[in-house]
């Protein structure tokens, strides 16, 4: 029998897991997290914010770079961290690179109601890409809004096809509470999974869904998103999955400490790079895709460390 989570106990966390990963992980310093690259797995150390966040514009840049008519391309992007897209726009409007062959598709988006949340939503993400992205470029270098793909409560099929259609260079996420990326939270512990997670195969097989969120991910989104209020946060989503991911030729994820703590972004790339994997933490399945990368403001990454402040 698995332990019960400390923070949500009808939930899968990383809570539940063996102690000893936690503390082998906890115990890792800033030499030791660089250590964690092998192949298929590489960390990246940033010095600075700006170099941080310009790094992550450029794969934007790179991927649509790739594309044409014959052989369209494109990157999947997070909503978390957001401080690249104004500066992605920047610089196709600074290169003048036209995105008429381009694609996006964004990661996730709140849901409620039965039905994914409009536009006009303060938290929507496809908001957010347009106000900090999208309607930033020129009008002439933008790319065609049939171009730009989310998943929607309407479209999840087409959404995941477009995948096998559109080669995905990049997808781009950042590290919540939970351990996500996207969405991709740990499931309930109910059901078939009452007594265990779901095994890293069943897991594998979710393709862009509807799900429940897990409440340190309600807890999350409160607190960078609305000043704590977390009864304003929706408690379903939509979201990429592992078959869309899987597709990626690259998984990037970027830290820069505002989302999860110096635990957590620790804990995934100690687990990714001795393969490990448990559901329970879901970041831990891309310790068996071919190519992630795990970026880090170094500054960030501080110790873990239990003391009185």
């Amino acid at each position: 029998m698995r332990k019960i989570s400390r923070l949500a106990e009808t939930w899968w966390d990383y809570t539940t897991l063996d102690e000893q990963i936690m503390r082998d992980a906890a115990q890792l310093s800033e030499k030791d997290l660089l250590q964690l690259s092998r192949p298929g797995f590489k960390v990246i150390f940033h010095e600075t914010l700006e170099e941080f966040y310009l790094a992550e514009a450029l794969q934007y840049i790179e991927a649509w770079k790739q594309s044409t008519a014959a052989a369209p391309a494109g990157i999947c992007g997070p909503i978390g961290p957001t401080e690249q897209l104004p500066l992605v726009a920047q610089l196709v409007n600074s290169l003048e690179i036209n995105l008429k062959n381009c694609h996006f598709w964004g990661m996730d988006e709140w849901y409620e109601h039965g039905t994914e949340v409009p536009d006009t939503h303060p938290l929507s993400f496809v908001k957010a890409n347009r106000d900090l992205l999208f309607n930033k470029i020129k009008p002439e270098l933008r790319m065609p809004e049939e171009n730009i793909h989310y998943p929607l409560a309407s479209n999840l099929a087409e959404y995941t096809k477009s995948f096998d259609e559109i080669r995905c260079v990049t997808m781009q996420g950042g590290q919540g509470d939970a351990k996500h990326w996207a969405f991709n939270d740990p499931l309930k512990r109910s059901g078939a999974y009452a007594d265990a997670p779901p095994t890293a195969e069943e897991y594998r097989q979710l393709s862009a869904r509807i799900v429940d969120l897990h409440p340190i991910t309600l807890m999350q989104n409160a607190r960078t998103s609305g000043g704590g209020y977390v009864v304003g946060v929706p408690m379903q989503a939509t979201t990429v999955g592992p078959v869309e991911t899987w597709k990626a030729e690259r998984v990037s994820i970027w830290q820069a400490g505002n989302h999860d703590n110096p635990f957590g972004m620790r804990l995934t790339a100690f687990m990714i790079s001795k393969g490990i994997v448990d559901t329970a933490v879901p970041m831990s399945l891309l310790a068996d895709h071919p190519n992630v990368e795990f970026h880090y403001y170094r500054k960030a990454i501080k110790s873990v460390d239990t003391e009185m402040h």
